[in-house]
């Protein structure tokens, strides 16, 4: 597929943190769109993706002055009490333009000059891993949440095909764990996964978080079902994995493997 990059100078970064993610002061994109275009992504069923003719994961914007705008809002937001900055909601930092534009980077550079109370990096890119040295600064501060979805790559490619490899997640969990940065691998959403996964995954994390369609999309599982993921499953015949109890299998794997106090099941999983 081929990605249409625009830059657009945004009026503003942070956003007040709402809904699934209300444990947060502000939320924070370094983008608008991501083209990782993973097929599930419950943002194809919100406003920024509706109201765009182009197909979502075929577009980004990059948002410029980016950190000027977050230096300013970021010292206002401080004065007026704790600020606790989940990104991102509805973008990838840590998508493929980013290796170029570094964005998330000059953010990263801000947030160490003047440090929120805490910072929620999501994402499924071993990009994270150039960033190591700024997020090491910001100690305790900051958690990284790495996306592993499944521990299968047959699965992967269905699903998300143009995400990076599960392979290089695992690495990247492994440098951060290395590099001492508190994170946890994000089972999100729960596909098809084989019994090791917990086994893979315990020697990268002490913290894992588990979340599906049905309790993290945001609707109750409304905006998937919009989407044509059933039919994906079905492809596969592995419906029953499309399933509001699907979870527990993951969850009962991976009980057996880790302390019931390092497994998490959706928004507390993300929680600051």
């Amino acid at each position: 597929m081929k990605h249409e990059v625009n830059y657009k100078t945004p009026k503003t970064l942070l956003n007040k943190g709402t809904g699934f993610l209300n444990g947060y002061s502000h939320t924070l994109n370094p983008y608008t769109g991501c083209t990782f275009a993973c097929s599930y992504c419950y943002v194809r069923q919100m406003p920024v993706s509706l109201f765009r003719a182009e197909e979502w994961g075929s577009w980004v914007d990059v948002k410029l002055e980016s950190a000027a705008i977050l230096r300013r809002e970021l010292k206002r937001a401080k004065s007026k009490g704790p600020v606790t900055i989940f990104m991102s909601s509805s973008t990838d930092p840590y998508q493929p333009v980013e290796a170029k534009e570094e964005v998330t980077r000059a953010l990263l550079e801000v947030m160490v000059g003047e440090p929120p109370d805490f910072l929620f990096v999501q994402t499924r890119s071993p990009l994270v891993r150039r960033d190591i040295d700024l997020l090491h600064k910001l100690g305790d501060r900051v958690r990284v949440s790495m996306t592993v979805e499944t521990d299968r790559e047959d699965i992967r490619k269905h699903f998300t095909p143009s995400a990076p490899p599960i392979g290089g997640r695992l690495q990247a969990l492994a440098a951060l764990r290395d590099a001492g940065i508190p994170a946890q691998a994000t089972v999100a959403p729960v596909l098809p996964s084989s019994e090791a996964f917990a086994e893979k995954l315990k020697p990268l994390v002490n913290r894992v978080c588990i979340d599906d369609y049905f309790m993290g999309d945001g609707s109750g599982g409304k905006r998937t079902k919009r989407l044509p993921i059933e039919q994906l499953y079905e492809e596969l015949e592995l419906t029953e994995w499309y399933d509001p109890d699907a979870y527990r299998v993951v969850y009962e794997r991976f009980r057996q493997v880790f302390a019931e106090e390092q497994l998490f099941i959706s928004q507390c999983g993300f929680e600051p």
